[in-house]
């Protein structure tokens, strides 16, 4: 993720729109991709960006300066997602796009890509079973690297709770993964050799 230079930050804090205006700029994209993995569906994370800008924007006189920028942003993002969700109580995800973060392949392989597809839209499945505290950790944890500390900061958990969120929401998922894979059966093919 990208940082905004401390400067252009200071501005925005003191009131300074133009400025604002910049940091929105630095930091759309990740506060999208937050929103639309934990949403699922483009249009409402637009909305949950463009929401997430504004709540800034009001709450910026609360912002603790200790604390990174982006990291107080996208706390705001989650805690607004979670709340939609909580609202929502749905549990699908609609796939109509794929992550930004897929590295393409120089040498592009149709099944390779393909394959590439299906994993993504399993994972976000999968995401979806999940409650949305657990989501919300599991995506701050590994699309956003954030710390276990960042985490309960932004979360409003302790550590602990993040901890214990992480490991159930990864054996969880692990288990709904496993039961998702097609089984294999071993056993003779009854119209070929017998030796196969």
């Amino acid at each position: 993720m990208r940082q905004i230079e401390q400067q252009v930050l200071q501005r925005a804090l003191a009131g300074d729109e133009e400025a604002y205006a910049l940091v929105v700029e630095v930091y759309q994209t990740p506060v999208y991709n937050l929103c639309y993995r934990m949403l699922g569906e483009s249009g409402e994370a637009e909305d949950a960006a463009q929401e997430t800008f504004w709540r800034a924007y009001q709450a910026l006189n609360r912002y603790d300066r200790q604390r990174p920028f982006g990291t107080w942003l996208l706390s705001i993002a989650a805690h607004f997602c979670i709340d939609q969700q909580r609202k929502r109580r749905l549990h699908t995800f609609e796939l109509d796009e794929v992550a930004e973060e897929t590295l393409p392949d120089p040498t592009p392989n149709p099944e390779k890509v393909i394959g590439q597809l299906e994993q993504e839209r399993a994972l976000h499945h999968l995401l979806a079973g999940l409650n949305s505290q657990d989501r919300a950790v599991l995506v701050l944890r590994y699309w956003y690297e954030f710390s276990e500390e960042e985490i309960s900061q932004s979360l409003s958990l302790t550590v602990s709770a993040v901890k214990s969120r992480l490991h159930r929401a990864r054996l969880l998922l692990a288990q709904r993964y496993q039961a998702a894979q097609p089984q294999t059966v071993v056993g003779r093919n009854h119209y070929g050799s017998p030796a196969f």
